[in-house]
């Protein structure tokens, strides 16, 4: 059965370009969410048991996520995909309970690696 991975992110690109570094092995469905309203809600409907998730985005942006995430125990593995990759970034969204951070543009063999780390693949 596939994984519901959610890719939220304000970019089209960015979103396009995450998905083609999935590793082509993978059995995922892909839903995009622009936002994090978008991705929150989501989430709660169980489209993202995976998220790779920006930090930057209007309406609520990642940081509000993972709140969201944290707060209500929503059941999810979420990777930061961002452009900024100050180490405050990075300490806050450990601390919001990211699994892990990748500095944008992710590229295939990065993100295969950190999935690889992890027992996700």
């Amino acid at each position: 059965m596939a994984t519901p991975l959610l890719i939220c992110d304000d970019s089209n690109m960015a979103r396009k370009q995450v998905a083609r570094a999935l590793p082509d092995s993978w059995d995922v469905d892909i839903t995009f969410a622009t936002n994090g309203l978008e991705g929150i809600d989501a989430i709660r409907q169980g489209k993202g048991e995976m998220v790779f998730l920006d930090l930057t985005m209007p309406g609520m942006d990642g940081y509000g996520v993972l709140e969201h995430v944290k707060s209500e125990n929503l059941k999810c593995i979420v990777i930061v995909i961002s452009g900024d990759i100050q180490p405050e970034a990075r300490d806050r969204v450990k601390s919001l309970g990211a699994l892990d951070f990748i500095k944008k543009p992710v590229n295939k063999e990065k993100l295969q690696d950190v999935l690889a780390s992890y027992g996700l693949l």
